[in-house]
């Protein structure tokens, strides 16, 4: 028994040795070209005190953003049931159609920013199933609504709907899950799914198997349980990862959905000074993401931030906004 065990003990650290060398050990080759964008929500904005229509023409028009993630939170859509209110959405749409760019439209229940899960008030009552129910029926009619819309490429359903560990979120349902995509695939053919994966704590294969395309985060620097911790990951560890899921699975990319570019620290943006902000998001720091991403291989990159970079400029410090400009 005692040799036994040594045999499966040796076997489980070579195991461990491949793998770190295969992901750890070596150079990247960095992408020649980036196609760089953002994500915008205007919820955040608004939590910023900005003025989000100025801030997203000024996202278009000063920044000379092409590529644009735009996400419909559940509980401001649908405030009440079935009566759907698109207005802002539809507003952000036709000024990307406007000036030719390219839109990554993000529908579920699961959303970008914190709290991360949005519902509104009146489906809290409900049971899950009755609650899925509802969130199908949401999915169905942001689609219609939006898929004659030329700008937009892709759909996003949910957002890193596997990451359990983050969230105000009471459950992941898989099963659920396949019911989203396939909906999304029998209302609109012609456009591919995106499924998003955190970049360091998840494998990718929860969304390589569903769709066509995986978008992952990509974070340096944050404030966690231990403190503020940075991720000692080289750019070789994505190029890697990508490489792996990209051969076992028929994808047609995969994206830097979320790339950080702003601070992550252990209260809200506007309860931090500019000294606290900088701990995890210095003009240096942000200089170097945009760097690290090149070396991973991304060919696009979504920046996470644009609302900061601009409550900073208004602030007085625009070095973020400046530096943001010189990649688009």
């Amino acid at each position: 028994m005692k040799k036994i065990l040594k045999i499966v003990f040796s076997i489980l650290i070579i195991i461990v040795l491949v793998l770190f060398l295969y992901f750890f050990v070596g150079k990247s080759k960095p992408a020649e070209k980036v196609e760089w964008g953002v994500t915008f929500s205007e919820r955040y904005a608004k939590d910023l005190g900005l003025d989000w229509q100025k801030l997203f023409s000024d996202i278009l028009d000063d920044l000379m953003v092409k590529k644009i993630r735009l996400i419909a939170y559940w509980d401001e859509v649908e405030p009440q049931e079935k009566k759907y209110n698109f207005d802002d959405l539809d507003w952000q749409v036709e000024e990307v159609e406007k000036r030719g760019g390219e839109i990554i439209f993000a529908v579920g229940w699961r959303m970008p920013r914190w709290p991360e899960c949005y519902e509104p008030d009146w489906v809290k009552s409900l049971s899950k199933k009755e609650k899925q129910t509802k969130i199908l029926d949401f999915i169905a009619e942001t689609i219609n609504h939006y898929k004659d819309k030329k700008s937009i490429k892709i759909w996003q359903i949910e957002n890193e709907p596997f990451l359990r560990t983050f969230g105000k979120c009471p459950w992941v349902d898989a099963k659920f899950l396949d019911k989203e995509i396939a909906l999304a695939r029998h209302l609109d053919p012609s456009r591919p799914i995106m499924m998003t994966e955190s970049g360091e704590f998840n494998t990718w294969i929860g969304g390589a198997k569903r769709a066509d395309i995986v978008g992952t985060s990509l974070y340096r620097k944050v404030h966690g349980k231990l403190g503020y911790i940075k991720y000692p990951i080289p750019p070789v560890f994505y190029q890697r990862k990508s490489n792996l899921i990209k051969t076992l699975f028929d994808l047609k990319e995969i994206i830097a959905i979320e790339v950080q570019a702003e601070p992550w620290g252990d209260k809200q943006i506007q309860q931090m000074t500019n000294s606290e902000q900088d701990i995890t998001m210095s003009f240096e720091q942000f200089i170097d993401v945009l760097e690290y991403t090149r070396k991973t291989g991304f060919e696009k990159a979504y920046l996470w931030g644009v609302e900061w970079w601009y409550w900073r400029k208004e602030r007085g410090d625009d070095r973020f906004w400046e530096g943001a400009k010189a990649l688009f």
